[in-house]
């Protein structure tokens, strides 16, 4: 049997995409697929690593200040955090120039691994002093957090201003030794120490 030159290169052109389409559908394909998934999976992975940075950034700048406030004023007794908070607003609208018309502190109920007492403060002064006295806030050695703000003119046109505040403190609860350390507290219902 002999191939006319004409069908040696019908047959080698077969061939050649024959060939061709498997080293596509084999070797070109997966490859191109593979290269695909590894760059996505690096884009997640970069990703992923710029947070676990900023995370360590953000721990290298807030764990001093972490520090400072246990130092300073985060306690296990939640009438000292209350009676700490609220002189520690005394002494904030004394330099800032405002006048404390309440205070009202609320505990919460919850039972959370930081507990928060709630001040709800109402007070009244200049901008300039209301300003210096949200700054003394922000800048507290204490664990204190604004939650709301409200404010309002007192009168029309004049440097008079009224402030609505919740702010909340936080303090750490005591853990007695007999709660950690009761039998079956995590054991499952029905199950034999």
């Amino acid at each position: 049997m002999t191939f006319s030159k004409r069908e040696r290169l019908i047959l080698l052109a077969t061939v050649a995409v024959l060939g061709a389409l498997m080293l596509d559908r084999f070797a070109l394909t997966p490859l191109l697929d593979w290269s695909d998934r590894v760059e996505a999976r690096q884009s997640v992975l970069v990703r992923k690593m710029a947070g676990a940075r900023t995370v360590l950034q953000r721990r290298r700048v807030m764990e001093p200040r972490w520090r400072g406030m246990i130092a300073g004023g985060l306690t296990r007794d939640p009438g000292e955090a209350e009676s700490q908070i609220l002189h520690a607003l005394g002494q904030w609208a004394r330099e800032a120039g405002v006048n404390l018309v309440s205070l009202r502190p609320e505990r919460s109920t919850e039972e959370t691994p930081l507990p928060e007492i709630d001040v709800q403060v109402s007070a009244a002064g200049r901008m300039a002093a209301v300003s210096r006295f949200l700054w003394r806030l922000e800048t507290a050695d204490i664990p204190v957090r604004a939650k709301s703000l409200q404010l309002s003119a007192r009168k029309e046109g004049a440097d008079d201003l009224s402030l609505q505040l919740k702010i909340s403190t936080l303090y750490l609860p005591d853990q007695p030794a007999s709660k950690a350390a009761s039998p079956g507290r995590n054991r499952p219902e029905g199950e034999q120490p």
